[in-house]
């Protein structure tokens, strides 16, 4: 079978691990508003990991070191500031939109747009692996998916929290998956045009994972006054960049 085939394949599996939130759907309200808050930790703990551990190094491993590196921290800095400017202009449409008043947080659709880009870039991936092999495919498809399932859950949280209904946030977490199939197609033409495209591309989104989780995420679970909670969610956060961690010791072996 084509390369073709194998990569929309791998990356239609992976954009169904979007529908992961579902299993939230049949949870009453009050349990969904508890969860929520652990499940903001634990995604704010897996973009900083997932930026920090995964992003970041493999786009320097991609450009070699050296000068080249710098390119990579300045598209980290520039995802920074694209997200803070995304998120400026998402808050005063909407809030301007509704006169005044703002019901649905901005951070939730800058998530959608980072884990967009996510999807995307894991499709430019897989794509690329299964241009090597079908082994190397299938193994890369793999690794996606071990970190898409916790991210997704989280993602869908956050939604939440941020003031979706619980239908329209399964709906948009399952478009952005769908962008994987996209960069699936998209890694095929590119790598037949152009090289240093990628690690451009991690580190933008690696910026923008920065930010949401430093500037909109941690300061949402700083509002809990009560110590337990606080430090349960500070517990969530941890196991969101373990998650992240043992999946580089997993990919390192």
């Amino acid at each position: 079978m084509s390369i073709l085939f194998y990569s929309v394949l791998a990356t239609v599996i992976v954009s169904l691990i979007s529908l992961t939130g579902a299993l939230f759907l049949a949870i009453k309200q009050e349990v969904l508003d508890k969860l929520v808050f652990y499940l903001v930790a634990i995604s704010a703990g897996s973009m900083i990991g997932g930026a920090l551990l995964h992003l970041i190094p493999d786009a320097l491993e991609s450009v070699g070191g050296g000068q080249a590196s710098d390119k990579i921290f300045f598209a980290v800095v520039v995802g920074f500031i694209l997200f803070f400017l995304l998120e400026r202009v998402l808050h005063w449409h909407h809030c301007h939109k509704h006169g005044g008043e703002c019901t649905v947080h901005t951070f939730t659709y800058l998530n959608l747009v980072g884990d967009g880009f996510h999807n995307f870039i894991d499709g430019v991936v897989i794509a690329a692996a299964f241009s090597i092999n079908v082994e190397l495919g299938i193994a890369t498809t793999v690794s996606v998916i071990i970190h898409e399932i916790p991210q997704e859950i989280s993602d869908f949280g956050v939604l939440i929290y941020g003031g979706l209904s619980r239908i329209k946030a399964l709906l948009l977490n399952l478009l952005s998956g769908v962008l994987a199939v996209g960069g699936a197609l998209f890694g095929l033409v590119l790598a037949r045009m152009t090289e240093g495209v990628m690690p451009i591309l991690a580190a933008l989104t690696a910026g923008g994972f920065i930010y949401v989780a430093s500037s909109d995420l941690i300061p949402e679970l700083h509002k809990e006054s009560k110590l337990g909670k606080s430090m349960t969610a500070f517990v969530c956060f941890l196991i969101g960049i373990g998650l992240m961690a043992l999946l580089k010791i997993i990919n390192a072996e």
